[in-house]
């Protein structure tokens, strides 16, 4: 599967890295560690992301630049990877200007359903994260490219997109792939965790106490919502960033099936979906000009918040049905 995309990174020495809008951790951790394995073999690299850090992945960033993409940054560029995305849209407006373009344009992802613009793509869905594609993707090449820095970015990614774990998308291999970036990092778990979660302000607790409280319940509380208006952000001085892991806590709910997040952002209501059972908050997201995962994904609603309330209720009961 990566014998291909090696073959092809081999012949191109400038690459572009794009990982997609409002990265995550797995985003970021593909995208860094894709650029020091890049770097390490002699290729000039460009790592390119339109949106900044989320604030407890602001310590990643020394490891390797992450660039807002400029057309003439992106136009030097020999060959574009894209990691953590089955869309060109998923990576914004320069990526899409990409499409024709002549270049090898190869992606390493775990979605579903991935898009056919890409020239050559390593897609696993399912699998736990695209941190783990980027890890097997080095090994092919050489186990000695598994650097400290490298081992720290995709832990990152693989403990957060996998849920610490717990999701069933974990496999065997997830845990031997984990158990060797701790081995080759040299660094213990807990200084990751500690790094990504233990990180808040006091704000952010308000914040939380607000939205625990306007949790909703639905069908013998199979469905879960929990709302955040701008009046709750601006009150408490946070932004939609900081709404990270929220969604855990209605979900985490002894009854429910599937929670839903719902956060006025940009005039809209963004919505973030999660689910522990059979229900697919990937159909469900694709209702609301998103996508994702089968168990988490995300979309847009034009709003009001209440309105999008009774609206994806609406459609995640027709897959209860």
């Amino acid at each position: 599967m990566y014998k291909r995309l090696l073959e092809i990174i081999r012949s191109h020495q400038t690459i572009g890295i794009f990982s997609h809008l409002r990265p995550d951790a797995d985003a970021l951790g593909a995208q860094i560690a894709l650029g020091l394995w890049l770097k390490g073999m002699g290729k000039t690299v460009y790592a390119f992301n339109p949106d900044p850090f989320p604030p407890n992945l602001k310590w990643m960033q020394p490891y390797f630049p992450v660039q807002v993409p400029d057309r003439k940054s992106v136009a030097s560029c020999d060959a574009c990877i894209f990691v953590d995305g089955n869309s060109l849209v998923r990576f914004g407006e320069e990526a899409e200007r990409l499409e024709g373009s002549g270049k090898p344009l190869l992606l390493i992802d775990h979605h579903p359903d991935p898009e056919s613009q890409f020239d050559h793509e390593v897609s696993v869905p399912g699998l736990g994260s695209a941190s783990e594609l980027v890890y097997e993707l080095i090994c092919e090449d050489n186990p000695a490219g598994i650097t400290p820095e490298i081992s720290r970015m995709l832990y990152a990614g693989i403990v957060t997109d996998t849920g610490s774990f717990r999701f069933d998308s974990v496999r065997p291999r997830t845990h031997h792939i984990a158990a060797d970036l701790l081995e080759a990092g040299k660094f213990a778990p807990n200084e990751i965790h500690e790094r990504i979660y233990d990180n808040n302000e006091l704000k952010h607790l308000k914040l939380l106490g607000l939205t625990l409280k306007n949790i909703e319940l639905f069908y013998s509380n199979q469905l879960a919502t929990m709302s955040v208006t701008q009046t709750m952000l601006d009150e408490t001085g946070c932004s939609y960033e900081d709404l990270e892991g929220f969604v855990a806590y209605p979900l985490s709910l002894k009854e429910t099936k599937a929670a839903f997040l719902l956060c006025e952002k940009d005039g809209k209501v963004k919505l973030s979906l999660r689910s522990k059972s059979a229900l697919d908050v990937n159909k469900l997201a694709r209702n609301f000009d998103g996508g994702g995962h089968q168990k988490a994904a995300g979309g847009w609603h034009p709003g009001p918040i209440d309105q999008a309330v009774q609206d994806i209720i609406q459609e995640a009961a027709k897959q209860l049905d």
